[in-house]
Order: structure tokens, then sequence, then C-alpha cells
């Protein structure tokens, strides 16, 4: 097991667009679908895994490409300190927070193999989202693959 970060910052109008956050559903439309529809499955199947945008469902940062992870710890611990340097230089942007009971709930679900999940709107019309997703596997989306896996065997070290 071992942990995955990430890190989205722009425009609030961006990360409001949900469609582009959304994965595309499981089933394709059924043949004789009306073209339009079958057309916006294909863009959103194509475009959802390539896009920097955080996924609605945290999990789904695992489909993103292995460039969007930055940084990966196999102890919680490292991982909440990436999280708490993160936090602490955003910290004059963002609204005031009780930090510490936020880095400890966040230790707590990571050690016991969750995600953490966090957003925070930064002067307007920003914002901030941060992501720990728990790896290999991942709980909340178990059939969902290591990102950097198959990075690491196109790239043995």
């Amino acid at each position: 097991m071992h942990h995955h970060a990430y890190l989205w910052s722009g425009p609030k109008s961006r990360f409001d667009h949900e469609a582009l956050r959304r994965p595309p559903h499981s089933e394709p439309p059924p043949p004789g679908a009306r073209p339009e529809l079958l057309q916006r499955y294909r863009e959103v199947a194509a475009g959802f895994p390539l896009s920097d945008l955080p996924p609605l469902e945290p999990a789904y940062w695992l489909v993103k490409p292995a460039a969007l992870v930055r940084g990966t710890w196999a102890e919680a611990d490292r991982a909440v300190a990436w999280l708490a340097d993160q936090l602490h230089l955003h910290a004059a942007r963002l609204a005031h927070e009780p930090l510490p009971a936020l880095l400890a709930s966040a230790a707590e679900r990571l050690a016991s193999g969750g995600d953490v999940s966090l957003g925070f709107y930064l002067e307007r019309p920003s914002y901030l989202s941060l992501a720990l997703l728990t790896c290999s596997p991942n709980r909340a989306a178990p059939h969902l693959t290591c990102p950097l896996a198959a990075h690491s065997a196109a790239h043995p070290t």
C-alpha cells in the first residue's frame, strides 16, 4: 500500500465544470442511440482521463496521467507532511482552518486505507484541491490500477 498526492489550483469557474470532472458511464449508449449522445459519450470517454481537473470521485485521480502525481509515499505520515506543506504554502490565501485537527484526521484516514480530498476557496475566483489517494488497491475503487504501474513497467529502475 502507498499514497499518491494530487494538487489542482485554478479558476473556480473551471472547477465548476462538472461534466469534465465526471467519468464516463461504464456502459456506452445502446446501438441506435441519438448521434449527439454517442458523440458526447466519446468526448467524455476520451477527455476525462486526460483532464487535469479534480474528479468528482477522488478515486478517479488514479485514471489520470501519472504526470499529475505530485508525490508517492509508503508511509501515511510522509503523505500528511506533504499535505501540511501545501497548506502552509497556501496559508495566506486560505480562510482560517483548524489545521491540526484537519491533519490528524487525514493521518487517521490514510492509516486506515482511506483517501483524503480537500478543497479550499482561495481569493476570488480561485480554488485549491488537494488529494491523497491510497493505492494498491484503492478501497473506494479497487478495480482502478495504480497510475505509476504502467510507468514503472515502461521505465524500470
